[in-house]
């Protein structure tokens, strides 16, 4: 099953290593694909070398991709992540 999901960074210091590093976290415990789209390319969702490459800053709109069994799974807990600003304090 192939989710998409339009998603905005939030959080003020954009995908910066810490918040990449908390994606791949999450979605390396996922069995799908992820596959992030940017305005500068598309990449795999579970290298942090990738998603900092992305530079995406606050404001940016990303699309994600998940395909695999447990796609809707990996579509909440990676949204779950941009929605909650990796945690960061504002």
């Amino acid at each position: 099953m192939e989710i998409t999901e339009k998603v905005k960074i939030i959080n003020r210091k954009g995908l910066h290593l810490r918040a990449a590093a908390q994606f791949v976290k999450t979605s390396s415990k996922l069995n799908c694909r992820i596959l992030v789209k940017h305005a500068s390319g598309h990449l795999d969702g579970k290298s942090v070398i990738n998603l900092i490459a992305l530079a995406a800053s606050y404001g940016s709109e990303l699309v994600l991709v998940f395909d695999g069994e447990d796609a809707d799974e990996a579509r909440a807990s990676i949204c779950d992540l941009f929605l909650n600003k990796f945690g960061e304090p504002e």
